[in-house]
């Protein structure tokens, strides 16, 4: 479940962004495409390709949008997020406070 919340809260942060207010240097713009794959079965050839394909499609979209994709403070964001997303994973519960993105990943995520 903890693995599942870092994913969901990682895909959000790209997408809203922080302020960061009174701390420019940890200011997160938002607005940042992301991708999230969903596989019905995972085998050690199907984990081989997307370990290839992430550090590929990371390094690429960071040289091309010129985003820094190992920044500290944005990973330190998303662990926050997900540490709010983890409870309401085990529950089962929806949260309106929560984005669109996120929740229909959620749902989709509890159909399975």
């Amino acid at each position: 479940m903890a693995l599942v919340a870092n994913a969901l809260a990682q895909s959000a942060v790209l997408m809203q962004g922080d302020p960061a207010p009174g701390q420019p240097h940890r200011v997160l713009p938002g607005n940042r495409p992301s991708s999230l794959l969903l596989l019905k079965r995972l085998s050690p050839r199907a984990l081989g390709q997307l370990i290839a394909l992430y550090e590929h499609k990371v390094f690429v979209e960071g040289v091309i949008w010129n985003v820094n994709s190992f920044d500290q403070w944005g990973v330190e964001m998303g662990k926050r997020l997900a540490r709010t997303l983890l409870p309401r994973l085990a529950a089962g519960e929806d949260d309106p406070a929560l984005d669109a993105s996120t929740r229909a990943l959620l749902a989709r995520l509890r159909e399975r």
